[in-house]
């Protein structure tokens, strides 16, 4: 934008070939007009607005559970941004023809501590049972952190269940969804926390045996 006074031109107002003038008080205002603007609905353009759109919508499902997965946080960010940051465009699948969430690579929490190691997910009419080995003589690890596991069901509901992470060699942590299916399973997450919630561990889907 370039700014005008002349006494030769006096006051100027309207559009002249590339150029868009106004009146700033006393002053002549000239704007240049974008040369060549871009097309915004491109397909490739459309289709990171569907992205960006779908992680968007996804964070509210998860409610507080986002600000406990990603406690580990930089004083100059949020939940949400890091939510977004560690989801895009990690966890959009753009192959087909129609632009999705790959819930299997979607994180939910990220954080030091390390990642849990789990062995399976099963259902049954009482709800979701999940396999997890401690760990807890990996040094980093505590009996006392808290394991955080959750059911998110293609209706949007969410069934959260939290436990120690306990000292024997396995365990299993139960999370309560009567009456459902695995069909009606958006997905399965588990990640790890300390005792005071300072520190997390990343995020692990799980898939149903």
């Amino acid at each position: 934008m370039s700014k005008a006074q002349n006494p030769l031109t006096g006051q100027m107002t309207g559009s002249m070939g590339n150029f868009v003038t106004t009146r700033l008080g006393a002053t002549n205002i000239i704007r240049a007009k974008a040369f060549n603007p871009r097309d915004a609905k491109t397909e490739s353009q459309l289709k990171q607005r569907d992205s960006f759109k779908m992680v968007v919508n996804l964070y509210p499902l998860f409610g507080g559970i986002l600000a406990e997965g990603f406690s580990q946080l930089s004083k100059t960010t949020t939940a949400y941004l890091a939510f977004m940051k560690a989801n895009m465009p990690g966890a959009i699948d753009k192959s087909g023809d129609v632009t999705v969430i790959d819930y299997s690579r979607l994180a939910i929490a990220d954080g030091t501590l390390p990642k849990l190691s789990v062995k399976e997910a099963t259902l049954d009419a009482t709800g979701v049972t999940v396999s997890y080995l401690p760990m807890v003589n990996n040094q980093a690890n505590s009996s006392t952190d808290i394991v955080v596991a959750m059911v998110l069901l293609k209706t949007d509901e969410l069934w959260i269940e939290r436990q120690p992470r306990g000292g024997e060699t396995s365990d299993t942590v139960f999370i309560p969804v009567p009456d459902v299916t695995s069909e009606d399973v958006q997905a399965i997450y588990l990640f790890v926390k300390n005792a005071d919630g300072s520190k997390t561990s990343k995020s692990t889907f799980v898939a149903i045996v």
